[in-house]
């Protein structure tokens, strides 16, 4: 599986924006999905993740309420709603995917490249 993120950019404090994950491969529905970000000189931080079916989802406490994971298998994609963006969400956004169902970035397997969301106050 190959993911390609996209959607990341500037925005002010309280504002929002839309996350996607294009997935390449005819096996991306048999794949748990999550969204990680990583803020510079941060540890990789789990933000949200999706089951295969998109039946399940949960959610790292510091967004829980306000970023909405969702996804796509017909087309590919899983997405990232976030809105009420803080200052402290500004980090590069990872999607992945793996066969766990689970919080913890070493046990998926594929990931993409990143896209950086910044958030101004």
């Amino acid at each position: 599986v190959q993911l390609q993120a996209s959607g990341g950019g500037l925005v002010q404090a309280g504002g929002s924006l839309r996350l996607s994950c294009a997935a390449s491969g005819r096996t991306f529905s048999t794949y748990n999905m999550g969204w990680f970000r990583q803020a510079p000189g941060q540890q990789r931080e789990f933000v949200a993740a999706i089951n295969w079916s998109g039946a399940a989802t949960y959610y790292g406490d510091s967004v829980k309420g306000r970023f909405t994971i969702s996804r796509d298998n017909r087309r590919n994609t899983v997405n990232l709603q976030m809105n009420s963006l803080k200052p402290e969400d500004t980090a590069v956004y990872f999607c992945a995917a793996g066969r766990n169902w689970c919080t913890q970035s070493r046990l998926y397997n594929y990931w993409g490249q990143g896209t950086q969301v910044t958030v101004s106050s």
